[in-house]
């Protein structure tokens, strides 16, 4: 039994999507650094694995001080890690291997180094340049009492009384988007991914863009406390910013079949279907799995609330666990229920003690339960090899800009992004050459066991799992719609069309299966041969007779 045939315009609605983080997958030129050629070696794993699309994190130019989200160039490939022809050749070997590509775009600001801010701090106050980002005149130190998302203020001076707003780090100026040339320059780089054969965009922080900062501002105080009414907010998830997305859902449709887009929408819940809107982006983030314990009724809740908003939308649920700004699950839920992640990560990963088992066990129990939801998943790269968080490295090699704004008190993202194990020894387990340079980040001397060679001939391991997961999703997946069943407490089940079921115990003690063959579970062998009950802390999927 196989899915039925999907519209070409509709591709992205069930998919599912492999996020890169570019400098951490593979390195192909030995210099510590992933690259696009080294991506591109790569896809034949992306193949095994059974993935719909790639996102691709930022590859423009940056000097890095927030992971590539400070960009230099929109419409250009970071020289540390290729060149344009380079780029059109993933695309072209991405495209031939059955595989999509979204792209991240980073609408909010630009970094410093951007020849737009350059030319704004070189022109002086009052000039068209400077009217092209966020200025503010102030002799008495900041225009507002704001906090960055990193930490400190979000203004930075330029000493001549002036500072410009950053919601994120100093090298991160926020774009003016009142300023027509900012919105025309942004569709001009929509255009120039798509005209090279990008499938889609992931909008980085759409919830942000537009701003309004005439009259009185709300204090830091008021902003926390939640008293400015929606919409209405200075920078924050404003109405106004829908009317950015209408215009580029008119570029998306220029195209045969359009663009898709996803929006990283930190919002509200009940705020996130006008992003996902059909003359908007089309799709939104949901992140609600992501924040929940491993817990059966906020599992269930998380579904039937964002399947109903989906709807709303027009639109599909996009399902996530782990990505690159968050503690990779098998590490989340390898910990007490209620553990401090910042406080963890400080401790090196000490206090509390994880337990791996356990941790491991759910995380595919809950990327079991993610796949057989309707919607698009996006897996993080490493999750398919059960990689958990590194989360000993030592301060000076931290290069988050959480840790330097946070003077040393938050470890920040880095415990997810060190780069791949591919191999079971060598230098850099196969992430780069053997006579390369160490990898950006350092690998633990545990991660041979995790990598794709030594899971590759294991029937029983992470890797088989996912590979397993993926194909019976593909030959499984085919309406819309979710059907709750009846369960016993701690457990959660529906019914997909087509004939097959999804049941996951959240607790620790077995029950018995639903009726049906067992096509796939998450623990031991993940055919499902020999299953006869349904274990704690397990997924199985079921092919049901009627």
């Amino acid at each position: 039994m196989t899915g039925p045939s999907v519209p070409a315009a509709d591709w992205w609605r069930q998919a599912v999507v492999y996020q890169v983080y570019p400098r951490s997958f593979a390195d192909a030129n030995g210099d510590g650094t992933g690259d696009l050629v080294g991506i591109t070696h790569r896809i034949p794993h992306l193949v095994d694995l059974g993935v719909d699309a790639v996102w691709l994190s930022p590859f423009y130019p940056s000097a890095l001080a927030d992971g590539g989200y400070d960009v230099d160039d929109h419409r250009d490939v970071d020289p540390k890690i290729g060149t344009l022809a380079e780029f059109d050749a993933m695309v072209a070997a991405l495209h031939a291997a059955g595989i999509k590509l979204i792209v991240d775009i980073v609408p909010n600001h630009s970094s410093d180094r951007h020849p737009w801010f350059r030319a704004a701090l070189a022109a002086g106050p009052g000039s068209p340049e400077r009217d092209r980002y966020v200025f503010r005149h102030s002799d008495d130190g900041p225009p507002t009492d704001w906090t960055a998302s990193f930490g400190g203020p979000t203004w930075e001076p330029v000493g001549d009384g002036w500072w410009y707003l950053h919601m994120f780090a100093p090298e991160q100026p926020d774009w003016n988007w009142d300023h027509p040339d900012v919105r025309e320059d942004h569709e001009r780089t929509l255009r120039f991914w798509a005209d090279r054969g990008v499938d889609g965009f992931r909008i980085d922080v759409a919830h942000y863009l537009t701003k309004d900062l005439s009259g009185p501002l709300p204090t830091q105080a008021e902003i926390e406390a939640g008293t400015v009414p929606e919409g209405t907010h200075p920078f924050n998830d404003r109405d106004d910013v829908h009317e950015v997305y209408r215009a580029w859902r008119k570029v998306f449709d220029e195209y045969d079949p359009p663009r898709m887009a996803v929006a990283e929408a930190v919002v509200p819940t009940h705020r996130r279907p006008r992003y996902a809107s059909a003359d908007g982006l089309g799709q939104a983030f949901t992140f609600d799995l992501l924040e929940a314990d491993f817990d059966a009724a906020q599992f269930r809740a998380v579904v039937e609330q964002n399947l109903a908003l989906a709807r709303a939308a027009g639109s599909t649920s996009t399902w996530v666990l782990s990505n690159h700004d968050q503690v990779r699950h098998t590490s989340r839920y390898a910990l007490p229920t209620g553990t401090s992640l910042p406080a963890w990560l400080l401790s090196d990963g000490t206090t509390p003690r994880a337990d791996e088992a356990r941790g491991l066990r759910r995380a595919r129990a809950a990327t079991a339960f993610l796949l057989a939801l309707p919607g698009s998943a996006y897996l993080y790269q490493g999750e398919e090899l059960g990689l958990p968080e590194v989360a000993d490295l030592p301060g000076v090699v931290l290069q988050d800009p959480t840790w330097i704004r946070s003077l040393g008190t938050t470890k920040g993202r880095d415990g997810c992004r060190v780069p791949l194990p591919w191999n079971t020894d060598g230098p850099s387990f196969g992430f780069g050459p053997e006579d390369g340079r160490p990898a950006h980040l350092p690998q633990p001397p545990w991660f041979g066991r995790f990598s794709v060679q030594a899971q590759a001939g294991d029937p029983r391991s992470t890797l088989a799992f996912y590979r397993t997961a993926l194909a019976r999703r593909r030959e499984l997946v085919g309406g819309e719609d979710l059907d709750p069943l009846d369960s016993p407490d701690g457990v959660v089940a529906f019914a997909r069309p087509g004939g097959w079921v999804c049941a996951t115990n959240f607790t620790t003690r077995a029950v018995p299966l639903p009726a049906g063959e067992v096509v796939l579970c998450s623990s031991g062998d993940p055919s499902g041969t020999g299953v006869t009950e349904l274990a704690g802390g397990t997924t199985v999927w079921l092919r049901r007779a009627d």
